[in-house]
């Protein structure tokens, strides 16, 4: 199960989510969290779904359907992390791997203070994966003065392993780090690709969520969304005026 915002463009949230889990063999049941104006430029305005609505839409699918994880993205509210929670709380098998959007790729703040608050009390105790960036993870621990004291915040929060990924634009080297159990589990680079892209952060999460639905170990389920999201940006469409999209059956060619 997919929870996110839609995105019209086809690049990000909930669309990015269900290419990415078809292309590793998933079924995906989505969840709309939030409606979005945006395109590969940026995010214009959001409209969020009544939080009521977004327990329903899930629940009516986890009482029929065998649900193996559940990928979260962008929350938007209070009310739709608290909505979240809800679900997590009543169906404590699923797999979950939380993507905290708090910005849009063009830069629009998603996510106000009280909404990371929610995040941080409400949904990362439950998380088995949290995939935050170099700037989310800040935002996320602001008491951290290191990304490692941030991740390691994170980590006291509840949630058992923080993916940080690092892209910063003038570097050469894309520098993504794993922590669980209390100390970094291992780190890995990736050439940087020249460009901005959409939907990257939701790529990765979804595939983690999907590898992991299918039975995989974190550890191994980590380092394969990795591979496969550079993969995906390797062969990435520009298909509007802004930031570049994923091609996420790359492997079609």
């Amino acid at each position: 199960m997919a929870m996110s915002g839609s995105d019209p463009t086809g690049g990000a949230g909930i669309q990015a989510d269900i290419e990415t889990l078809a292309s590793l063999g998933c079924h995906t049941a989505p969840v709309i969290t939030s409606i979005a104006v945006q395109n590969t430029t940026n995010v214009q305005k959001t409209l969020q779904v009544d939080e009521h609505m977004i327990i329903e839409q899930a629940r009516v699918v986890l009482e029929d359907m065998d649900v193996a994880a559940i990928k979260i993205g962008l929350v938007g509210s209070v009310e739709t992390a608290g909505a979240i929670h809800t679900l997590l709380v009543d169906y404590p098998q699923l797999v979950v791997v939380l993507d905290p959007v708090i910005c849009a790729g063009g830069g629009k703040v998603l996510a106000d203070s009280g909404v990371i608050q929610a995040i941080n009390a409400l949904l990362t105790p439950l998380a088995n994966v949290i995939t935050p960036n170099r700037h989310e993870v800040k935002m996320l621990a602001p008491e951290g003065d290191t990304l490692e004291a941030c991740a390691m915040a994170v980590l006291e929060r509840g949630a058992h392993y923080v993916l940080v990924t690092d892209s910063q634009e003038d570097a050469k080297e894309v520098h993504n780090a794993l922590y669980g159990n209390h100390r970094k589990l291992n780190s890995h680079a990736w050439p940087r690709m020249p460009g901005q892209y959409h939907g990257t952060g939701c790529t990765l999460a979804a595939a983690i969520a999907g590898l992991l639905a299918h039975g995989q170990e974190v550890l191994s389920a980590v380092y394969q969304a990795q591979d496969f999201v550079w993969k995906c940006l390797q062969s990435a469409h520009r298909l509007g005026m802004g930031q570049k999209i994923p091609n996420r059956f790359y492997w079609t060619k």
